[in-house]
């Protein structure tokens, strides 16, 4: 009966935020699944070069260790204020301009 509610659920959502339980059982938190999740229309969130940062941000996350990932975005993110220096100095760590 869960399956079912949450299948129609997901056809109404905009977000879907997965988790990772090996992030967790290594008490890595938030365990988010980062490549996983995501919104189904980023385009109206952010400005076009914001998402096309976060699309490269994506891409370059893809396929690498989950647990190493994660920590090194959180690393970033705590050491920036806003969305968008975290997204500069991500373009700039994938040798992107950003600006």
């Amino acid at each position: 009966m869960d399956t079912v509610i949450f299948e129609e659920f997901k056809s109404t959502g905009n977000a879907e935020l997965k988790l990772d339980r090996s992030l967790a059982e290594s008490r890595l938190f938030p365990a988010i699944d980062v490549t996983g999740s995501g919104t189904r229309h980023d385009e109206t969130l952010v400005a076009p070069t914001e998402l096309a940062l976060m699309h490269q941000l994506r891409r370059a996350l893809t396929g690498q260790d989950r647990k190493q990932s994660l920590q090194q975005l959180l690393e970033h993110l705590k050491a920036t204020a806003t969305n968008a220096e975290f997204l500069r100095r991500a373009a700039r760590g994938l040798g992107h301009s950003g600006d």
